[in-house]
């Protein structure tokens, strides 16, 4: 009995440095050096939050770019991969409605982006070949010429690795809302 007022005393103190401290100085670090991305990187048009440009959402209208399958269904709150095996009979039935969905056929085969989701399933970005794959339904939808909708594609890919990691990617929502902004 005579330990537990001092074990008690000790736990208070660790969980304040560890649990508070810690916390309120990573926290300051981050407001300090990145703002937006410790604020969540919210995307807003006229005020209004739209989304974030770190975590994908899910847009099914075909007369904007889909995104990459989401193991995770685009719930933040539960971001993880699948776990499927490779040989797996959900895996593989997923991966097919994906593919008919798009359209593709041998001729036309879908960028791997597109079929399978990432490790997280929120990534929110495409790589710049699955992106100019949907340019065809997005053009067709909207009434823009395929060149004007091919240009903004390429305007807003990046390479986020530099020289280290060359394939250029582009962010679904900020690509979207670029396609809003033309007004078609």
């Amino acid at each position: 009995m005579n330990y537990l007022l001092p074990s008690l005393r000790l736990w208070l103190v660790t969980i304040l440095i560890c649990v508070v401290g810690y916390a309120g100085m990573m926290l300051a670090f981050a407001q300090t050096v990145t703002p937006w991305r410790a604020d969540g990187s919210i995307v807003e048009v006229e005020g209004r939050a739209v989304g974030s440009a770190l975590v994908a959402q899910e847009f099914t209208v075909p007369r904007y770019f889909w995104p990459r399958p989401s193991a995770a269904d685009y719930d933040a709150m539960g971001a993880a991969g699948s776990n499927l095996s490779p040989t797996s009979d959900d895996l593989t039935a997923r991966a097919q409605e994906t593919i008919a969905r798009y359209g593709a056929t041998p001729a036309t085969p879908l960028p791997a982006d597109l079929v399978a989701a990432s490790g997280g399933g929120l990534d929110p970005h495409i790589s710049l070949d699955g992106a100019l794959y949907q340019v065809d339904r997005v053009a067709q939808t909207r009434g823009l010429p395929q060149a004007e909708l091919r240009n903004l594609v390429t305007s807003l890919a990046f390479a986020p690795g530099g020289v280290f990691a060359p394939e250029r990617i582009v962010n679904v929502l900020e690509l979207n809302l670029a396609l809003d902004r033309l007004g078609a």
